[in-house]
């Protein structure tokens, strides 16, 4: 496959693209790092990836992003499958304090997500097959006082991922919304950890399947989906009183 991986020097990215490359697949980064990129294309050849290209990216230069994708698909001659996989995890209290914080997070994990998904999905509707693969949350299931800012942008991003599902499904493109829970990575690093953490390489493995299978939404690991099963059900004037 030909696989062009966004926000590629993320934690879960990078698991994604080392797998990917040990199975032989043609790789494209894109982050704003030049320094990472090229550290992690020279660890991915050696992984065995054939071919593996990379260039920077700047998430709120929208002007760019054409370009960007053009540079990939000229790389390596097509896409098949493209990874989001970029975004910040903001402080909620900041955000409470700060309107610029508070845009700024619902632009980078948002808007702007749905702006480079805007020209993907007229790219892949237009060569009719492939999957567009974004990495939300468990966080956009349901607004929750400790991190709602966070949540409203992967909340505003799944629906958006509903509609284009339901729009290129009959042109033979996939789009698969993806729900990590609790992953130990960097961006997490001042939380404590339970048993509820998974690795960026299980939830990578996880990723992987469900492209190869086809699925529309896939929770990493498996059981979020029965944690936010239960969450969501919760009655509103049960779920205001809870410190969650």
């Amino acid at each position: 496959m030909k696989v062009l991986i966004v926000g590629a020097t993320s934690a879960i990215a990078q698991a994604v693209a080392r797998q990917m490359a040990a199975r032989g697949d043609t790789l494209f980064l894109l982050a704003r790092s030049e320094e990472r990129l090229a550290a992690l294309e020279a660890d991915l050849r050696i992984r065995g990836a054939p071919l593996v290209g990379s260039s920077a990216f700047d998430a709120a230069a929208l002007d760019r992003h054409a370009a960007l994708l053009q540079q990939a698909h000229a790389h390596m001659g097509g896409i098949d499958v493209v990874l989001v996989a970029y975004g910040t995890l903001n402080e909620q209290q900041a955000c409470e304090r700060d309107v610029g914080q508070t845009l700024q997070a619902l632009h980078t994990n948002g808007t702007s997500v749905i702006a480079l998904l805007t020209l993907l999905a007229n790219r892949f509707e237009a060569q009719g097959h492939g999957t567009l693969a974004v990495i939300g949350s468990v966080a956009g299931d349901r607004g929750r006082q400790s991190n709602y800012v966070y949540g409203t942008a992967k909340g505003m991003l799944a629906i958006f991922l509903q509609g284009l599902r339901n729009r290129l499904h009959r042109c033979g493109v996939n789009v698969l919304t993806i729900k990590p829970g609790f992953v130990d990575t960097p961006m997490t690093a001042a939380f404590e950890k339970g048993p509820l953490w998974a690795s960026p390489e299980q939830v990578a493995s996880r990723i992987i399947l469900a492209i190869d299978k086809g699925w529309d939404v896939v929770y990493a690991p498996a059981f979020w989906r029965l944690i936010m099963l239960v969450i969501t059900t919760i009655p509103e004037r049960v779920f205001k009183r809870l410190s969650l």
